[in-house]
C-alpha cells in the first residue's frame, strides 16, 4: 500500500500543475483583448470628443460607428478564448487554488461586461442608456489593470 503524500511536508503536487498557456493561445487571448480595449477607447474618443456641431446639432464622428463594429467582432472573439480558457486554465488554477483572488476578479469582471454588453444591445432603452454605457465603459478600462495584475501575479508562482 503506496501512501499518497507528499515527500516533503511543505510540497503539494497542486502547485506544480502548469497554468501557462500556450504562446499561440495566449496571444489570441492578449490579441483579443487588447482590440476590445482599443476599439472601446476609440468609440469613447469618438463619442465624446470628435463629435462636431452640424445644421442640426452635434454629428456622429466617422469614427464612431466603425468602433462600435470592431468592438462587437472583438467581443466575439474574446468570448471564444474565454471559453477556451474554461476547461484548461480556469479548472486546473481552481484545482491548484492559484492566483485566486485575481483570477476571481478577472471572472466577476468578465460577466459584469458580458451582461452589460447585452443590456447595452438588447435591453437598454434611451433613458437609461447612459447608465448601462458608463458602467461598460467603467469596467471595461479597469479590465486591462486587472489582467496585467493577473498575468503579473501569475508569473511570480512557478
Amino acid at each position: 500500500m503506496h501512501s499518497h503524500k507528499p515527500a516533503t511536508p511543505h510540497a503539494h503536487p497542486r502547485h506544480h500543475i502548469n497554468l501557462r498557456l500556450e504562446r499561440w493561445h495566449r496571444r489570441c487571448v492578449y490579441a483579443s483583448g487588447a482590440a476590445l480595449l482599443l476599439s472601446g477607447a476609440a468609440w469613447l474618443l469618438a463619442r465624446y470628443y470628435l463629435r462636431a456641431p452640424g445644421q442640426f446639432g452635434e454629428t456622429i464622428h466617422p469614427l464612431e460607428p466603425w468602433a462600435m463594429k470592431v468592438h462587437g467582432a472583438a467581443a466575439m472573439a474574446a468570448l471564444f478564448f474565454l471559453g477556451s480558457l474554461m476547461n484548461g486554465h480556469i479548472r486546473r488554477a481552481l484545482k491548484a487554488g492559484r492566483n485566486l483572488v485575481s483570477g476571481w476578479g478577472m471572472m466577476l469582471t468578465l460577466g459584469t461586461l458580458i451582461l452589460s454588453g447585452f443590456g447595452l444591445y438588447y435591453i437598454a432603452g434611451e433613458g437609461d442608456r447612459p447608465v448601462w454605457s458608463a458602467l461598460h465603459w467603467i469596467v471595461g478600462l479597469g479590465l486591462g489593470g486587472l489582467g496585467v495584475l493577473h498575468v503579473m501575479l501569475g508569473r511570480r508562482r512557478p
